[in-house]
């Protein structure tokens, strides 16, 4: 086994990891023995074999990692952070210990919260808190905090700190809180915080927008524990943010949601409904629907909604029941049963007819139903019927492709650009063509596809930007946890998009890189940047 020097440096690391994968793909046999050693994947397996798995740098850099006796290379690559990290004074430590814990929204930059390695880094170096009450806030010392608080009892409710927030945030945006040995604690420090006068309604303005204690438990940290605390103490969730990001909980059952509707916070004007939507998850639904007015004006809004993110028959249902207009008409002026056609949901064509709002559908509204539903047979027997059909589609039922790229429906899409559908056309929540989506995705097989068919980079977005720039952002933010960045990056560089070259200054977490490319510079994740580079090879 390797060892690792405390000055080694994450990009020799990954130096050597692109030098496995050249011998590799030269069929070096020290390259299989070394794969064979250390990569599960490769284990007793022939040099004819192993050439046939076709390995990418990835797998290189899980084998440079095994050889130095980490379990991946997201492992090792932390392990080289905490060595950086130590290097630094206290000050430039403590900062970056505080965006491990809170990330960027709290700390600042594009930092995400790395709750494990924040404890880690604690775990070695205890003298990080030091006898600073915030940093006490962000792990639950108790200790410091109450004798913070004797010494002067107004420090409950000011701001302060590396960070300038005060202590409530402190404790409730602490996402250390996510691990066992920290929850309990932290719970603590907030009764405390709370018996001892803190505002329950504290928040903290980070230059974008304002963040509460509440919001922060319930929707950052989806801590039920904490959010019930708080709402005992008087938590005001009424915020428009908190009941609208609990939302994003990956339990399905939503614990905090229920906790803030059992509470009284509103649902009316948050846009919960539509959020809830966004997920596949009818019970989430009905528990919002059974804290929500009846016959609410909104609900129409909604039901276009459910129809537009591709829900069930159920979800509209649970909709309908809790009186949605099913005559409402959306911002195109279509009907939810016109607007279904055009999304290709029969199931809830058949529902709305039962509710008596079928209608007949012209030759255009079929021919788009037919896309949607990828029926290739009629969708070919329609155009061959009316062969100008394009020209006759509004820009509501062209901006199909584009929405239907958004919503995962690949087959569909396929269809549509093979029948000759204008590729450029801007859609969904982003106003971006169907290459714009399929890169958000990190869909590198749709990207490939749409590319041959003569989709370019340069197609615009609403956000101000075009192909790239969706690049950067959903590489950075990963809004999927399948996507393929890399991969998207090297299709749009096989198909005509310029090289990259490196820009000095590089984000000092080590987690991205700066490049310039078509004239402009963006972060783009490391391995993105390689490839972006040409350095992945």
């Amino acid at each position: 086994m390797n060892t690792l020097s405390e000055r080694s440096n994450i990009d020799h690391l990954r130096k050597q990891a692109k030098d496995l994968l050249r011998l590799y793909r030269r069929e070096d046999p020290t390259a299989f023995e070394r794969l064979r050693n250390a990569l599960p994947a490769a284990r007793s397996k022939s040099n004819a074999a192993l050439t046939a798995l076709q390995l990418r740098l990835h797998d290189m850099q899980s084998c440079v990692a095994r050889e130095y006796g980490f379990a991946s290379w997201a492992e090792l690559k932390d392990n080289v952070d905490l060595q950086r990290a130590r290097a630094q004074d206290t000050q430039a430590l403590r900062l970056y210990w505080l965006r491990l814990v809170y990330g960027g929204d709290v700390a600042g930059g594009q930092w995400r919260p790395r709750p494990a390695l924040a404890a880690r880094l604690l775990a070695e170096q205890p003298e990080l808190i030091g006898d600073d009450p915030l940093l006490a806030c962000a792990v639950g010392n108790e200790v410091i905090v109450s004798r913070a608080i004797d010494a002067d009892p107004a420090w409950v409710n000011r701001n302060g700190g590396v960070l300038n927030i005060p202590p409530l945030i402190a404790v409730t945006h602490s996402s250390l809180a996510r691990l066992d040995a920290y929850r309990q604690p932290l719970h603590r420090c907030l009764r405390l915080l709370l018996d001892r006068n803190a505002d329950p309604n504290q928040s903290f303005n980070n230059g974008e927008a304002k963040l509460t204690a509440i919001y922060g438990a319930s929707g950052k940290l989806h801590d039920v524990q904490m959010t019930q605390i708080l709402l005992a103490a008087g938590a005001d969730a009424n915020d428009n943010e908190s009941l609208y990001h609990s939302i994003d909980d990956p339990r399905p059952e939503l614990p905090c949601t229920k906790a803030l509707l059992e509470a009284g916070t509103r649902v009316v004007g948050t846009n919960a409904l539509a959020k809830v939507l966004d997920f596949d998850n009818l019970e989430g639904l009905k528990m919002l629907l059974a804290h929500t007015p009846h016959g609410d004006p909104d609900l129409g809004r909604i039901l276009h909604w459910a129809i537009y993110r591709g829900r069930s028959a159920a979800h509209v249902r649970a909709l309908l029941d809790a009186g949605a207009d099913p005559n409402a008409v959306n911002s195109d002026s279509h009907s939810a049963y016109r607007h279904a056609a055009s999304f290709g949901l029969p199931e809830v064509m058949r529902l709305l007819e039962e509710k008596g709002t079928g209608e007949p559908l012209t030759d255009e509204e079929r021919f788009v139903a037919a896309c949607a539903s990828a029926n290739a047979a009629e969708a070919r027997r329609l155009i061959a019927a009316k062969p100008d059909v394009f020209a006759s589609l509004t820009e509501a039922q062209l901006r199909q492709l584009p929405n239907l790229a958004m919503s995962g429906r690949d087959d569909a899409v396929r269809l549509m650009v093979e029948l000759g559908w204008p590729i450029a056309t801007r859609g969904g929540d982003i106003n971006g063509s169907a290459l714009n989506w399929a890169v958000f995705r990190g869909n590198r097989a749709l990207t490939e596809f749409l590319l041959e068919h003569g989709a370019n980079f340069r197609e615009p977005h609403g956000y101000g930007s075009d192909v790239l720039g969706t690049l950067s952002w959903a590489s950075n933010n990963e809004p999927r946890g399948d996507g393929d960045w890399p991969g998207c990056a090297a299709e749009l560089l096989a198909h005509g998009m310029p090289g990259g070259m490196p820009v000095a200054g590089a984000d000092p977490s080590g987690l991205t890189r700066t490049v310039s490319i078509d004239g402009r510079t963006m972060p783009f994740p490391i391995e993105v940047a390689d490839v972006l580079l040409g350095n992945e090879d």
